[in-house]
């Protein structure tokens, strides 16, 4: 392992130990949904939309067959409710139809369903089946040029290099990591390089 990565992952576990994914699921397909209703939205406001959400719809079959204009109303203070509420019924049809309702757990066939992209489905494969996977959110991709761990901007070349540095076992829980620490001090405006505990490894130290 690069001595930098080493270095990273011992201060990020002993910093976030328990660190974990912040939008709260129970089922698979749940996570599915709550991501793409995560786009440009809190994963705070999310998970109490879904709290409410996973009540009205309590199976694949029910999000499937939702009516969406209802849908719409439900999902809408996670903004950008119209295109979110058609894909997560077509995503849920797709599900029924094509994969025996059962959220695939490889990236080609979850790439497919409507909605989702290498995030969400990063997201999946490392939270749900335990597999090696980058994701590549706003804090993610901020802190990995600011760290020196790449130079690229988009979330694809992002995603490819940090596989290239980080173990496969600690590839998933290494993005979570990035999440609280990149709300905790690396902010994108005011970073709180001071008080941050990976100043000795970061290439770019805001004063």
């Amino acid at each position: 392992m690069d001595k930098k990565i080493a270095k990273i992952r011992e201060i990020l576990n002993k910093t976030y130990p328990d660190a974990d994914c912040t939008l709260d699921y129970a089922k698979p397909y749940e996570l599915l949904i709550a991501t793409q209703l995560a786009a440009q939205c809190t994963d705070a406001r999310v998970n109490l939309v879904m709290r409410d959400l996973v009540k009205t719809y309590a199976t694949v079959e029910d999000f499937a067959n939702a009516d969406v204009n209802a849908l719409m109303d439900e999902i809408r203070p996670t903004g950008f409710f119209r295109n979110k509420a058609k894909n997560i019924i077509a995503a849920c049809k797709m599900l029924l139809s094509d994969f025996n309702g059962i959220v695939p757990d490889n990236m080609d066939d979850l790439l497919k369903l409507p909605g989702v992209g290498r995030k969400t489905a990063n997201l999946i494969l490392g939270d749900v089946f335990g597999k090696p996977a980058v994701v590549v959110d706003t804090h993610a991709g901020r802190l990995a040029r600011r760290m020196g761990l790449t130079k690229n901007t988009d979330p694809y070349k992002v995603e490819r290099d940090l596989q290239k540095l980080l173990p496969p076992d600690y590839q998933s829980l290494f993005c979570h990591q990035l999440v609280l620490h990149g709300r905790k001090y690396c902010k994108a405006r005011k970073p709180d390089c001071s008080g941050c505990p990976l100043t000795e490894v970061c290439d770019k130290i805001l004063r």
